[in-house]
């Protein structure tokens, strides 16, 4: 049986789109027959307290010498350290979800700190798994890793039944994402604010809690636009519960300024969803023609012509969702995101 350790910052069931990866990759490998021991960080990443990196590291100091080891990318990126001590004795694998100096609204010696951190760690790794062809090419070129030692393993999407959507009243519109400022929710209030004649109303899900000054200026800047009234934070939900939002939607739509790969995509998608997107990273890749609008990146002009489109034209709407779940059928689903996994994993075995 192959064993694996794997990794993690934090609490592994946070409602995320990585953690989220983590998990299905995890249930995934178990499927396969792997052994898979997972191994937790404490919290705190990427900013962790010192006591936190120096524990983190004893632990991967105390796994045995030639097991194989995962380490997502939030915190290995910080541990430079620990992963110059682990890769003489471990197969040491980085899982990279995004560059961490890419987060939006770092400051510039954080972007920088982190930037030098990543670089020095990701020298250390026997080899990179990246959740895109964005992803990779950054780590390739912002820290020179070579493109023998990268594999991309995209995100699977579970398939779902089909709903037909035709017309029923207010417009539901649906964005899923972690409130942070990266996720864009300011430029689609300010694109959403141009559009108070049409009958729509928003739902955000997504935790609250990751920065809760960002949640605080939103909270304000509606205030100020006066669409309070209009939109919804439901806050994290469970994963058996998302669905749910989907299906109950008539547009997705996230405006976000980044992402690595981006799986509220394809999860609307596979929901037969007409999808609006912006954001540089993976966003214009992750968005299929004819059923998703890609919209740039903070651009609310965009944004609003997109969302005035679909708000105003019953038929495109239709047109769209028909287009997004012949999109959801090319996509590959969990069990092949793990075997890929799992055979970039052999591949890099002493």
């Amino acid at each position: 049986m192959n064993t694996l350790y794997f990794a993690y910052p934090g609490e592994l069931e946070t409602p995320t789109g990585g953690y989220g990866y983590d998990r299905k990759i995890i249930a995934g490998l178990e499927d396969l027959g792997w052994q898979v021991e997972l191994v937790p960080l404490g919290a705190g990443f990427p900013f962790p307290a010192a006591e936190t990196l120096s524990q983190a590291q004893t632990v991967l100091e105390g796994l045995p010498a030639g097991a194989q080891l995962v380490v997502d990318g939030l915190a290995f990126g910080v541990m430079p350290e620990a992963a110059s001590l682990a890769c003489g004795r471990l197969d040491l694998v980085a899982l990279v979800h995004h560059p961490l100096c890419r987060e939006t609204g770092l400051s510039e010696d954080e972007a920088s700190g982190l930037f030098e951190s990543e670089r020095n760690a990701l020298g250390h790794a026997r080899h990179v798994i990246v959740t895109s062809h964005a992803t990779a090419t950054q780590v390739a070129d912002l820290f020179g890793v070579a493109e023998e030692r990268i594999t991309i393993v995209l995100p699977g999407t579970e398939k779902q039944d089909f709903a037909a959507r035709g017309s029923s009243g207010k417009l539901k519109l649906l964005s899923v994402g972690t409130v942070v400022r990266r996720k864009g929710y300011d430029l689609l209030f300010a694109a959403l604010d141009g559009l108070r004649e049409c009958d729509w109303h928003l739902d955000i899900v997504g935790g609250l809690d990751a920065d809760p000054g960002c949640h605080a200026a939103l909270l304000q800047q509606l205030s100020g636009l006066g669409l309070t009234d209009r939109v919804t934070f439901k806050g994290a939900v469970a994963p058996q519960d998302l669905s749910g939002f989907y299906r109950q939607a008539d547009v997705f739509v996230l405006a976000s300024r980044y992402e690595g790969y981006g799986m509220a995509y394809t999860e609307a998608l596979a929901h037969g969803l007409p999808v609006i997107g912006s954001g540089g990273g993976a966003v214009a890749d992750t968005l299929p023609d004819g059923a998703a609008i890609y919209c740039g990146t903070e651009d609310t002009g965009k944004l609003r012509s997109a969302l005035k489109l679909l708000m105003t034209n019953e038929s495109k709407r239709l047109d769209m969702s028909a287009a997004a779940r012949r999109a959801a059928e090319a996509l590959p689903d969990w069990r092949d995101a793990a075997a890929q996994f799992a055979v970039a994993l052999g591949g890099v075995r002493r």
